[in-house]
């Protein structure tokens, strides 16, 4: 599935993930390939990448990696939006 995250500032990362986590309003989601469409808001925390991520080098630093592997990216709010396979975070 494609991600997009975006920022006030600008696209933050863009590309094929195998999955996403986000903390939503309600508690922490997981969406994967073909999930159903969903648009939620989200609270602070961190949204959770996996798969082979390739980062621009001027946004690397706003991301981390954990001991399993994922690529991390701590926000403040924002919302997700899933549709057609494609989720694009609206982070702040």
């Amino acid at each position: 599935m494609f991600l997009e995250i975006v920022s006030p500032e600008a696209t933050l990362f863009a590309g094929e993930v195998v999955s996403v986590t986000v903390p939503g309003i309600n508690g922490e989601f997981q969406m994967l390939s073909n999930h159903a469409p969903v648009v939620s808001l989200l609270q602070g925390g961190e949204v959770k990448i996996e798969g082979d991520i390739v980062l621009e080098e001027e946004y690397a630093d706003k991301f981390t990696n954990d001991s399993k592997g994922k690529t991390i990216l701590s926000i403040s709010s924002g919302t997700v939006e899933m549709k057609d396979n494609k989720v694009i975070v609206l982070a702040d």
